[in-house]
């Protein structure tokens, strides 16, 4: 039999396997913890915040004013869906009239299906009334269109981005365009058109429109590459996207039974 001190020996070197094993354990539940995957729902909710705020393309304009325009460009919450699908109230405008857009839309935020190698779909649609619109983020919430009248309010589709995670290394959380060929837009001599989003880590919004004729020419939009939106100073995410300026969820039923 072994001494006394042998015994001690033993049990401290048990007692050191134990302490071991439960570090090793505890370390390994929190790494998961913090690895646990981004819920779908996560990806709406982080593309929809991106978006929103006042920002600007100042700075491109500057570095060269010969192929970019400084723009305004303003999303807000509408208003949010049965499904939690966001609705983001969008337009754009030059930056020394802010107060007259010259292109505004609904854009609709939720997760792509399953079935679908995405993950958030960013759709467009046009407005019924524009006019009454404008300048609907500027506006306090009593003098905008309410919830019921902004879901009435959205008209046709017009086009999707899918957005994917950004690969690692890059500087953009998401990524996409929408579906090969593009969409319809005979605007200014066109017969189609494209669109690439990807959304920067740093807040910055970066999109780039073309539009083709028939014969695949590029008859407008930005050729050297995508205007570049940074965050006006004094714009305020964290604000707009507060449970406050979201009014209870809606359904699209009504609209369906509206005339269009």
């Amino acid at each position: 039999m072994g001494t006394d001190s042998e015994s001690d020996g033993g049990g401290s070197a048990v007692r050191g396997l134990v302490l071991k094993a439960v570090v090793l354990l505890g370390g390994f539940l929190l790494f998961k913890r913090f690895r646990r995957a981004t819920t779908r729902w996560d990806h709406a909710r982080i593309v929809a915040e991106s978006l929103s705020g006042e920002k600007f393309s100042r700075d491109q304009a500057s570095r060269d004013p010969q192929n970019y325009f400084n723009l305004r460009m303003l999303t807000c919450p509408a208003t949010e869906m049965v499904d939690s699908s966001r609705v983001l109230y969008f337009e754009q405008a030059f930056w020394r009239t802010p107060q007259k857009p010259f292109r505004q839309r609904f854009y609709m935020v939720k997760p792509c299906p399953k079935e679908m190698k995405c993950d958030v779909e960013l759709s467009s649609y046009a407005l019924r009334d524009a006019e009454e619109y404008k300048n609907f983020c500027d506006r306090p919430k009593d003098q905008r269109p309410q919830a019921e009248e902004v879901v009435g309010d959205i008209a046709e589709h017009l086009t999707t981005i899918y957005l994917s995670r950004c690969e690692r290394g890059k500087r953009c959380l998401y990524e996409g365009s929408t579906p090969p060929g593009g969409f319809p837009n005979p605007w200014n001599g066109a017969s189609y058109c494209t669109t690439d989003l990807a959304v920067h880590k740093n807040g910055e919004i970066h999109t780039w429109d073309r539009c083709y004729d028939e014969e695949g020419n590029q008859v407008w939009g930005a050729k050297e590459g995508p205007y570049e939106f940074k965050p006006a100073p004094a714009s305020s995410v964290n604000d707009m996207f507060s449970p406050l300026n979201f009014p209870p969820k809606l359904s699209l039923d009504k609209k369906t039974e509206d005339p269009f």
